[in-house]
């Protein structure tokens, strides 16, 4: 069995559609950030989908929806959530604690493309992050929220750790030194990151790996294991974690690229349709080699094994969440 698994970022369905026994794919004792809103979504919509996934999670035994870190035990599956845009906000920075109230533990500036809070990793221009992003930033902190670099652009992303007060982190986003895609960061970025005590989660999408045919399955986790080396290496063990990024709503999604290619890029789409890492994939449990072997493989003992898979996202949100 892997160790205690922090997957900080999957995605369900963001409609009415939407189940979250789907999540029971993990296994008890895992932490789940399950996405809530981006660019797409209105205050009304994250709000709308944040009752509806509440409501499943209080009426089914198997999950418990998370306050803070006592929340999470080895007997059902912790239960958080995050916004991928700060769209959701309404342009209004009194609802971040409205959302924390409700549970949403991680919010990124921007999806992709710039907004009132600053730029995207698709834009052409990157002037980083606005004034109403420097804002947000520090009502994140105050409240008690991770300010997330990912999908933001570079110079977003080293602006959240130059006016953080507490750990920034990337929750799903790999190295461009591994893989050049405007999606993946540099290492400057994510020497940034760390130096704010923040954690770098690796993700499993194929396109950020530059694996995304269909049957490579377990070249996507040996990919996954690749990163992990490289950013153990360049900043640490305690600066790296996992969060795969996984969406229940595959083919929705790829329908989505498809249908909006203005809201992505010739990077989502040269590729073909995305492909992701599943939760049996990634721990072991298909006929896939899980991270966990690969990782050992690659000279990782248990304990550094442990901190990769949650002991370093649970340890920022000890300082960064506010029970």
């Amino acid at each position: 069995m892997p160790p205690f698994l922090w997957e900080q970022h999957c995605c369900l369905p963001l409609h009415h559609t939407a189940r979250i026994g789907e999540l029971a794919r993990y296994p008890l004792g895992s932490y789940l950030s399950v996405n809530v809103g981006y660019s797409a979504q209105t205050t009304e919509d994250s709000l709308s989908l944040l009752h509806q996934f509440r409501t499943q999670a209080a009426a089914d035994p198997r999950f418990r929806l998370v306050a803070g870190l006592a929340d999470i035990s080895d007997d059902a599956i912790a239960l958080a959530f995050d916004l991928e845009d700060s769209g959701p906000l309404g342009g209004d920075l009194d609802n971040v604690e409205m959302f924390y109230r409700l549970g949403v533990r991680s919010l990124l500036p921007t999806y992709n493309h710039a907004n009132a809070a600053g730029c995207g990793c698709l834009d052409t221009e990157d002037t980083g992050l606005t004034g109403y992003g420097k804002d947000l930033v520090r009502k994140l902190n105050e409240v008690g929220m991770f300010a997330d670099g990912s999908h933001c652009s570079r110079r977003t992303g080293l602006d959240i750790a130059t006016h953080t007060a507490v750990p920034m982190i990337y929750s799903h986003s790999n190295f461009a030194a591994l893989w050049e895609h405007p999606r993946n960061i540099t290492d400057e970025q994510a020497r940034a990151c760390a130096g704010t005590g923040g954690v770098i989660g690796i993700n499993g999408v194929g396109i950020f790996l530059g694996h995304n045919e269909p049957g490579a399955r377990s070249e996507r986790v040996a990919a996954m294991a690749d990163q992990i080396r490289y950013g153990v290496d360049l900043l640490g063990i305690e600066h790296i974690g996992v969060s795969s990024d996984y969406s229940f709503d595959g083919q929705e999604f790829n329908d989505e690229i498809r249908d909006n290619p203005g809201a992505f890029s010739e990077s989502y789409t040269a590729w073909g349709p995305l492909q992701w890492t599943p939760p049996e994939d990634l721990l072991g449990e298909s006929e896939v080699p899980g991270l966990e072997d690969l990782l050992a493989d690659r000279g990782f003992n248990a304990a550094e094994r442990a901190a990769i898979f949650g002991g370093n996202f649970a340890r920022v949100a000890g300082q960064v969440w506010r029970d």
